[in-house]
């Protein structure tokens, strides 16, 4: 009973033998997967069971007071469910929390791949040859020493457009450079779209896989995995460095289960290492604590401050927005904005009013596109925005993090709307300036009225650029 207790309470996980695995099971390697997503035979998989290149364990455990997703961690009652099972001929419990990934049922054990697999030495694996700001290069370090000692974890406190991708290469190259595996996951599929081209330009013999809903490329048997956080309900001690960036962001920071599975996919003397602009109040009160050493970078790579957001206040807003319009001085600021080289980002808190103020642009003549996350050319819409094929991107949060344009304005419409927190706007603000070439840009949020949020997002922007200027 109490072996129960404790299994119930932890995230524990089985460890396999530390034999090293066959190479050409490497698709295997660190897997935590269902029976039907493994590519070999019933045969195959009971031989690959009796050699410990696969375990089973219990899909769902039970216990008198419930259940226990072995996947992904859920305990909540209402997120189980019985249904009756065609094999077994019985009703069968499963789990509703990660059903997107595949039904996990109690009669169908879960297999775990043997992790101790050997991975690619690569002697110069880095070939990026740019330079590194005094902050960038002192967070570099700090990312190097970690992945050199192993275990532990670090949170990198940048801000938006400091160089975050740049600053983890120095580790990176350590960690491939002594053959271990490393998993870089974000909780947005446009942001790992985004890093992908980045890092296979800078690691060009590495082999990079990204992995995220609708992802032509499953395998997972790279020892450099790109992922959504999602993808990591489908890993179990498989990675010798975790790098979750966007640890703030939605889904990640309020879903239990990706945390669960973050830790679970990491070996337990990995280097575990944290991206934030903008971090949450558990993870500040975990740095006051001193339970979490962190690194803070208040200044962007070129040096200039961040652009400051304007607050403009638009009494009439909601009432041209009810007939799928904009307020004329609005219309006229827009107009003024296109006679500028830069493009124009217009945020909007929902697919349906992104969608009408796209549709009134592009009957005014414009050169428009909206995306969301229900937009499947999304991909193909923001990369011919960032080729400057047309001139205002209208877009919900989707685009708050995680993605780059050389040069554009950037204007939130209705900003008070609760779908807009501090930390949402902040990101937002981010997109502007972040190029050397331009590095200011304009940044407006049009409001019916003040809200916490955007008074905590202006003057944590401001705190910000105090700090850099005293740097």
């Amino acid at each position: 009973m109490l072996d129960q207790l404790r299994a119930y309470f932890t995230s524990d996980f089985p460890l396999l033998s530390t034999e090293t695995p066959p190479h050409n099971y490497s698709q295997l390697a660190g897997k935590l997967l269902l029976k039907q997503e493994i590519p070999f035979s019933e045969e195959e998989i009971s031989q690959l069971v009796s050699s410990s290149v696969l375990s089973k364990i219990e899909s769902i455990e039970h216990y008198l007071w419930g259940h226990r997703c072995r996947r992904c961690g859920n305990k909540l009652a209402h997120l189980f469910a019985k249904i009756p099972h065609k094999k077994c001929g019985k009703e069968c419990v499963y789990c509703r929390s990660c059903i997107q990934m595949g039904r996990v049922m109690e009669c169908e054990p879960l297999y775990i791949g043997n992790a101790a697999f050997e991975w690619p030495v690569y002697e110069h694996p880095c070939t990026w040859d740019g330079t590194l700001t005094n902050h960038q290069q002192h967070a570099a370090d700090e990312i190097s020493r970690l992945v050199e000692c192993g275990a532990g974890e670090k949170l990198i406190w940048a801000v938006c457009g400091a160089g975050k991708t740049e600053m983890l290469f120095p580790g990176l190259t350590t960690a491939l450079q002594k053959g271990k595996r490393v998993c870089l996951a974000t909780p947005r599929t446009d942001v790992v779209r985004e890093l992908l081209p980045r890092l296979q330009r800078a690691f060009p013999e590495v082999k990079i896989q990204a992995l995220y809903g609708g992802s032509p490329d499953k395998v997972g048997n790279a020892s450099f995995i790109l992922a959504t956080t999602h993808q990591l309900l489908r890993f179990a001690h498989a990675f010798d460095v975790m790098i979750i960036d966007e640890v703030d962001a939605f889904p990640f920071h309020n879903d239990a289960s990706l945390h669960f599975a973050s830790k679970r996919a990491a070996k337990p003397e990995a280097s575990i290492l944290y991206l934030t602009a903008t971090p949450r109040k558990v993870q500040k009160k975990r740095i006051h604590a001193k339970q979490l050493p962190a690194v803070f970078i208040p200044e962007r790579y070129h040096g200039h401050p961040l652009p400051v957001p304007h607050l403009k206040l638009t009494p009439t807003l909601h009432r041209y927005m009810k007939k799928g319009q904009l307020p004329e001085k609005m219309m006229k600021k827009i107009a003024d904005q296109q006679t500028t080289a830069r493009q124009l980002l217009l945020f909007l808190p929902s697919i349906a009013k992104a969608e009408e103020v796209a549709a009134l642009l592009d009957d005014k003549g414009y050169h428009v596109q909206s995306v969301h996350a229900e937009d499947e050319n999304r991909a193909e819409k923001i990369q011919t925005f960032r080729e400057q094929k047309y001139r205002i991107l209208v877009t919900t949060t989707i685009l708050e993090r995680g993605v780059t344009f050389p040069s554009v304005d950037v204007y939130v419409i209705d900003a008070g709307h609760s779908v807009f927190d501090e930390a949402a706007l902040v990101q937002i603000a981010g997109r502007a300036g972040r190029s050397q070439q331009d590095p200011t840009g304009e940044v407006l949020f049009y409001h019916i009225g003040k809200t916490d949020a955007m008074l905590d997002a202006v003057n944590a922007i401001t705190y910000m650029n105090r700090l850099a200027s005293r740097s």
